[in-house]
């Protein structure tokens, strides 16, 4: 077997690989920063409950409409943004921190939507609603993903600099009226939407392993929030383009492969990485260097 005909042949010689590929890129670009930033604010698994928490909309709009892309995003950006508002609310009016907040709204919105998916569905229904078909993704869906990845970055740019400020000291922002709790909740809308577009390729356990783990992974590559986001989606990139080859190669499930390559740089870096990892710890260092 040739190079070319392991690493790139299937993207040549397919169509459906390509538009599976061109995805996880997208969905690359927007997870990326946003799982760095996730994981600055020490939310990262607030990312994980909020992945189950877009589950309930997207068993209702499976309910109504099969298994139609738009239905199934439209319900669970609705509900993501609701357990979102919902858990903020709980957090601004009760002595219950917000961490523990979307932990039992997580819980209602899985069990939820494992009932409802379960009422009219087969099992076969539920793993797609729960692990994806990237494969099976057309091209409204890859305009979908890729229009969110669009307007995460754009959105992003806009309020990078109040959104840092906020990650490292929330205390000054609101001391000097930036609007903390405004962009705390742009920021969580963007969450939402890209769990949401991760949820069309991946399903709802799936979508926040490539979110999470490359953003985990740059952070022994690199020092710099923006440095870190670029890695993030290196990795994120990386991460599909080589879940798809072993998902095809060995006939595997694709979404889970993605996820596991993922994992695979996540430990490789802890070992590896240069900011910070085990190898690099482990090694002499000279007379009173840090």
């Amino acid at each position: 077997m040739t190079l070319w005909s392991l690493l790139f042949e299937p993207f040549a010689d397919y169509a459906f690989m390509r538009r599976a590929l061109v995805a996880c890129f997208a969905l690359a670009l927007g997870c990326g920063p946003v799982g760095v930033l996730l994981m600055l604010r020490r939310m990262s698994l607030i990312g994980d409950a909020m992945s189950h928490a877009v589950l309930p909309g997207a068993a209702v709009g499976f309910l109504f409409f099969g298994l139609n892309i738009w239905a199934m995003g439209l319900g669970g950006l609705v509900a993501g943004l609701s357990v979102a508002l919902l858990s903020g609310l709980v957090t601004r009016t009760t002595n219950l921190r917000e961490d523990a907040s979307f932990a039992g709204f997580y819980l209602i919105s899985l069990s939820l939507g494992v009932l409802i998916v379960s009422t009219r569905g087969s099992n076969v229904d539920l793993l797609h609603v729960l692990f994806g078909t990237i494969l099976a993704v057309d091209d409204a869906s890859l305009l979908t993903v890729a229009a969110i990845a669009t307007l995460s970055l754009f959105v992003l740019a806009l309020i990078y600099r109040p959104l840092i400020v906020e990650c490292f000291d929330p205390g000054f922002l609101r001391a000097v009226g930036g609007g903390g709790s405004l962009f705390h909740v742009v920021f969580l809308v963007l969450v939402v939407v890209n769990l949401v577009a991760g949820f069309q390729a991946l399903g709802t356990l799936m979508a926040v392993g490539l979110m999470m783990l490359p953003a985990a992974a740059s952070r022994f590559w690199a020092g710099q929030v923006w440095t870190m986001s670029a890695v993030a989606i290196g990795v994120a990139m990386a991460s599909g383009w080589l879940g798809l080859l072993v998902s095809y190669h060995l006939d595997l499930p694709s979404g889970p492969a993605i996820v596991i390559t993922a994992g695979v740089f996540y430990v490789g870096s802890i070992v590896f990485g240069t900011e910070g990892g085990i190898f690099w710890r482990a090694l002499p260092r000279r007379h009173l260097e840090a």
